[in-house]
């Protein structure tokens, strides 16, 4: 890749990540204002708020606040939670209240590098992961809270480090990780291609509302920068920062985990959750829904009714307290629609689909790439929003797409109503008359006027492949549950441009998709009865 290009596709990330800034900077507003920053006040005649400073890993100090029933006479189970990715320590006020009112012990903190709370951001490292335990000292040693019963719980970057947390601290017996991941790099790198809106997105808020560490903000640089000569670094450094790194230490120490994502989480998407659940062996449970990253939870963060923090709390309430209130006998695999209706009961992941349809790629597809062909997966935040509240999801005219730059398949209409659950995969022959290269895959829900619904996307770079030889490539969509009407078709179109992702196509590369009889292309697509 020339520097010029590298240039380009790396002020292309972060001019496309500015609009999405913006409307960050708009969500954290009302959030930051969710409860009036007092000193030690009482919200409730038995609940009291009140700020602190709390000395975390190598001395730095965490700024943070503790909600808590006003009766310390007894112990009280503790709730520790992280701050979201540039959100301030009142993030959480407003569900603090509401589990110090039903008798937790509730110490929310900054994490490391933002807003009040000193150090650098370490992205999740080892110092944040020292932080959580820290905080948890300083609880048992300052609040009533009972060392037997202790969880932690967040949203985003709160819920990673909460999850890394259960790995390094035995005394975690519960978490809920919403909105969050298990697998860093799979999650912004996958198909070895940078999402580069979710990158930038990450970078510029941290910028604008904490200080970044020396070390990540040269990992920034070389992965949007497309440094490949650094590709094992980043590798190696995302892993540090994996739940999935740590699996066999959260197994062992045995905390009740309950995840929770959004079908369109354009930062963090669901097949990390979905892989990592499947791998743990102690209480566990899994939930999907409609939306993009942190969405679901969002208006729980403002005190309104939220079914995403309700279930939280029911999961913290049995495995902290010990009521018996009925969640764990419930199936596990909690899936909704985003096409509507309720929630979706599964005993495992495993078995949401209840068989797989295979759709022939029979027929070779030739395109040129670096243009966009007008088939794309939307914009970060926004796109999955769209589709959670008015089930708009990214829409493209499928007979309108030019053949040269995008390759289309499309089965027959469907007779009866196909409900999609589950990883959608691509197995196909790929040639290039290039070493390096990028494709994107996008699956259509397809209407008779032919506009089509985006169901599911996903992209996969190559490097350093033979001219003209053909090598298999096996792609996993993400995760999905969507509802395609009867009297409507599946649409597979892959194309080379999209605005999420950096691309690694030389000038005037061609991309061939072809289906030989020894090893014939298809789709699998898995669906519910």
């Amino acid at each position: 890749m020339t520097p010029a290009r590298r240039a380009l596709r790396t002020s292309t990330a972060v001019a496309l990540s500015a609009t999405v800034l913006a409307g960050a900077t708009f969500v954290l507003a009302p959030a930051a204002t969710a409860a009036p920053a007092t000193s030690a006040s009482a919200t409730a005649a038995d609940t009291s708020v009140r700020f602190v400073d709390i000395p975390g890993d190598g001395g730095v100090t965490l700024a943070a606040n503790v909600v808590a029933p006003a009766d310390t006479s007894r112990r009280h189970p503790l709730v520790v939670l992280p701050t979201s990715w540039s959100l301030p320590q009142v993030e959480y006020l407003a569900q603090a209240k509401k589990l110090a009112d039903s008798g937790y012990v509730v110490v929310s903190y900054n994490t490391r590098g933002f807003w009040q709370s000193g150090g650098r951001i370490e992205t999740a490292g080892p110092p944040d992961v020292a932080d959580a335990s820290k905080v948890i000292d300083w609880a048992l040693a300052n609040t009533a809270a009972d060392p037997g019963h202790i969880g932690m719980a967040g949203v985003s970057y709160g819920a990673g480090i909460s999850l890394l947390a259960a790995g390094a601290d035995p005394r975690i017996k519960a978490v809920v990780s919403m909105s969050g991941w298990a697998d860093l790099i799979g999650s912004i790198y996958s198909g070895r291609t940078q999402h580069a809106q979710a990158a930038g997105l990450l970078g510029g808020a941290g910028a604008l509302t904490g200080r970044p560490s020396d070390e990540f903000q040269q990992i920034l640089k070389d992965f949007l920068g497309s440094h490949l000569d650094k590709e094992a670094d980043m590798i190696e450094w995302g892993r540090k920062r994996s739940a999935a790194t740590y699996l066999d230490k959260i197994n062992a120490n045995g905390a009740a985990i309950m995840l929770g994502n959004a079908w369109g989480d354009s930062i963090f998407p669901p097949n990390s959750y979905a892989d990592f659940y499947d791998k743990l062996t102690g209480p566990k449970r899994l939930e999907f829904r409609p939306g993009d990253h942190a969405t679901a939870e969002f208006g729980g963060l403002l005190g309104l009714p939220n079914d995403t923090w309700e279930h939280s709390k029911r999961w913290l309430d049995r495995y902290l307290k010990g009521e018996r209130n009925g969640i764990d006998s419930e199936r596990p695999v909690q899936l909704m629609s985003r096409t509507g209706g309720g929630y979706e009961g599964y005993s495992s992941w495993s078995t949401v689909p209840s068989e797989r349809r295979r759709i022939a790629l029979d027929k070779a597809e030739t395109v040129t790439a670096n243009h966009d062909s007008g088939a794309n997966a939307g914009t970060v935040l926004l796109s999955g929003a769209l589709d959670q509240f008015l089930k708009l999801p990214p829409l493209a005219s499928i007979p309108l797409l030019p053949r040269t730059y995008a390759a289309v398949w499309q089965t027959g209409a469907y007779a009866a109503e196909q409900r999609v659950r589950g990883t959608v995969s691509l197995h196909t022959t790929l040639t290039s008359d290039k070493a390096d290269g990028t494709a994107v895959a996008y699956l259509y829900d397809v209407g008779p006027l032919g506009v089509g619904k985006l169901v599911s996307n996903a992209p996969v770079t190559f490097h350093d492949r033979t001219p003209g030889k053909p090598f298999p490539v096996d792609l996993d969509l993400f995760s999905t549950a969507y509802d395609v009407p009867a009297g409507h078709r599946l649409a597979l179109v892959v194309d080379t441009v999209d605005p999420l992702y950096i691309e690694h196509n030389p000038a005037g590369a061609h991309l061939t998709f072809s289906s030989p009889d020894a090893d014939p292309s298809y789709l699998s697509v898995p669906v519910r009865d």
